[in-house]
């Protein structure tokens, strides 16, 4: 049972890592502008699905955002196109913070969880010994 708790959680750790990448990437990347000749920045997304049984989770996929942006009206830009556009990336802040923030705290309470599992494993060791 504490091998199972240990590699539950463990599983969710790179899960949780994964996303915490994701959000990162996206959160680095909100205010990267492009020309309108190209596609902005887009948004990564982390799926997670439950292993059989109670194998714990895995990535199933990383998705992607739209390509297409938002249009800003920016005419000083280096990269504004002749009518003073210029592409940004349609990514939320605060939509990104919250994932950024269940995403920590999902990291942490499966570190706890592989901790407790792991002081619980070296209790075990113990019994019997004089």
């Amino acid at each position: 049972m504490t091998f199972d708790a240990i590699g539950i959680a463990g599983s969710s750790l790179t899960v949780h890592r994964k996303w915490l990448d994701a959000v990162a990437d996206n959160l680095a990347n909100v205010n990267t502008a492009t020309a309108t000749s190209g596609p902005a920045f887009q948004a990564r997304y982390i799926e997670a699905q439950a292993g059989p049984g109670t194998s714990g989770v895995y990535v199933a996929a990383m998705r992607e955002g739209d390509a297409t942006g938002r249009l800003v009206y920016e005419p000083g830009h280096p990269l504004a196109d002749a009518e003073g556009y210029v592409r940004y990336p349609e990514i939320d802040l605060n939509e990104q913070m919250g994932s950024l923030i269940m995403a920590q705290r999902g990291y942490q309470a499966n570190a706890q969880v592989v901790d407790r599992a792991k002081t619980i494993y070296e209790a075990a060791l113990q019994i019997g010994r004089p």
